[in-house]
């Protein structure tokens, strides 16, 4: 099978144009970015795709072996971007897939032209000289509780994530996501991501990056953006008015206008 059909990547905008490539956080799928990537159709290639175990992605090539660290989904990127020949590639991925996204660059610089990181954390996990925002035990406690109910955690981490309670559909919405997902698979890629280090992989990005960050974040803080940011050799940082996890939902045009004030990201052909 080839590596579009297993990430189910599907393709509209500017044929001539840049490539542009949104990647979906955990629990979500491409659907999640229809309020942000329209507004680049004129000027870019869109990309979109789910992850493997997500949306209408062949979870029959998911296995915990393959799939044992982030990286795995940092070469299925890059192994459709050779495919389909992309390259001068601008990523857009958020939470989870924005370090996906660095560690694609990583793998194939010479694909990738920019990088726009929403709510980038690098490590979870508190540690010494380092705020990730959780203690082990707090990471240990949610990966037990999505063991035992998955369907009541989705229902009250949603919510919370979303960061949105003047606007309860957003978290209906996600929530329902969250709920369409092979449960099995968002349990294994849940404790892959709370419980990955990829600190000592950000110095290494040649790519440049925008880093943006929103208020009142409790997956990733303001602190970590702003470690992301510092550990970059070639970022930039942008603080968001827009409250929560998931500004490409809950404000997209304050989302799509950062996008385009960064320039190497926002430069058309």
């Amino acid at each position: 099978m080839s590596a579009s059909r297993r990430n189910n990547v599907h393709i509209t905008g500017n044929p001539d144009g840049r490539p542009m490539v949104f990647a979906h956080g955990f629990g979500c799928d491409q659907g999640m970015w229809r309020r942000v990537a329209p507004a680049f159709e004129a000027t870019h290639r869109v990309v979109l795709f789910d992850h493997v175990g997500s949306g209408g992605s062949d979870a029959s090539g998911f296995s915990p072996a393959r799939y044992a660290s982030l990286t795995a989904y940092a070469r299925d990127i890059v192994e459709f971007c050779v495919e389909l020949d992309l390259t001068d590639i601008v990523f857009v991925g958020h939470s989870v897939s924005a370090m996906i996204g660095v560690l694609a660059s990583n793998l194939a610089p010479e694909r990738f032209a920019s990088l726009v990181l929403i709510g980038p954390s690098p490590r979870y996990i508190d540690d010494e000289g380092y705020v990730g925002g959780f203690t082990r035990e707090d990471i240990d406690g949610l990966l037990e509780n999505m063991e035992t109910d998955y369907l009541g955690w989705s229902s009250v981490m949603a919510p919370a994530i979303m960061g949105r309670p003047d606007a309860p559909d957003l978290g209906e919405e996600l929530t329902a996501s969250f709920c369409r997902s092979d449960q099995t698979i968002a349990r294994h890629f849940a404790r892959v991501t709370f419980t990955s280090d990829n600190r000592a992989d950000l110095p290494r990005t040649t790519t440049p990056a925008l880093v943006l960050q929103c208020q009142d974040d409790v997956i990733a803080s303001i602190p970590v953006g702003e470690y992301v940011h510092a550990q970059l050799p070639d970022s930039t940082f942008v603080l968001l008015d827009a409250s929560g996890h998931c500004p490409h939902l809950s404000a997209p045009a304050e989302t799509i206008d950062a996008i385009r004030a960064f320039s190497p990201a926002a430069a058309t052909v």
